[in-house]
C-alpha cells in the first residue's frame, strides 16, 4: 500500500468500524495523525540503520575514540610546554637544534612526562641536573636512559617520564633541568 493510500485506508476502516463513536471529523484526522506518525518513526528508524556510524565495528570507534583522547591530551601538554609546574608537556626541537634544554622547570607530583616526536633512526639522550630524578621512556616502550641513548625504531609519540627517585620525602616544588639530546 502506497503512502498516499494509507489514510485513505484507515478513514474507510474508521467509518465502517466506529467503535469509539468517533465522527468522521475526528477519524480523519486521527488516521491523518497516525499514519504521519508511523511515516516519522519508518523514517527515521531507516535513516539509523543507513548511517555510517552504525555500520562501524566496535573496534574502530574505540580506535576513534582513543583518537580523540590523543588529541586532547597533546594540546595540554602544548600549553603546558609554557609553563614550569605543569605536565604532561609536549616538547619539540627547533630548526637546526639538536639540544631541548628545559630550565627551571617544577615536579608537583612525583612524575611529569615530555611527550615527543622523534624521527626513526634518530638517538634521545636525556640529561638532567639532579641525581633524585629517574628519567625512563615509556612509549612506546619501556627504557632507561641511565643505560646510554636509545635508537629510535618507530616514528611514534615518544612518551619521557621523569620521576622523583630520592631516599627522602620529595618537597612540593621539586625544581630541576632537563636536557634532551636528539642526534641522528
Amino acid at each position: 500500500m502506497s503512502d498516499k493510500q494509507l489514510p485513505r485506508a484507515a478513514n474507510r476502516y474508521l467509518a465502517q468500524n466506529n467503535p469509539v463513536g468517533l465522527t468522521k471529523k475526528y477519524s480523519s484526522f486521527l488516521a491523518l495523525t497516525v499514519s504521519t506518525g508511523l511515516f516519522f518513526i519508518s523514517a527515521c528508524t531507516s535513516e539509523k540503520a543507513n548511517s555510517p556510524i552504525a555500520d562501524e565495528p566496535a573496534v574502530v570507534r574505540e580506535q576513534v575514540q582513543s583518537d580523540i583522547e590523543d588529541k586532547i591530551v597533546n594540546s595540554y601538554a602544548r600549553v603546558a610546554a609554557k609553563k614550569p609546574d605543569l605536565c604532561p608537556k609536549l616538547v619539540q626541537k627547533e630548526v637546526d637544534n639538536t639540544v631541548i634544554e628545559r630550565k627551571a622547570e617544577v615536579m608537583v607530583n612525583n612524575s611529569c612526562d615530555y611527550f615527543l616526536y622523534p624521527k626513526v633512526g634518530e638517538h634521545i639522550a636525556v640529561s638532567l641536573n639532579n641525581d633524585q630524578i629517574e628519567a625512563l621512556l615509556v612509549t612506546p616502550k619501556i627504557y632507561n636512559f641511565a643505560n646510554g641513548d636509545y635508537e629510535v625504531l618507530s616514528y611514534d609519540k615518544h612518551v619521557i617520564r621523569l620521576s622523583y627517585d630520592g631516599a627522602g620525602y620529595k618537597p612540593e616544588q621539586f625544581s630541576y633541568d632537563v636536557t634532551i639530546a636528539i642526534t641522528e
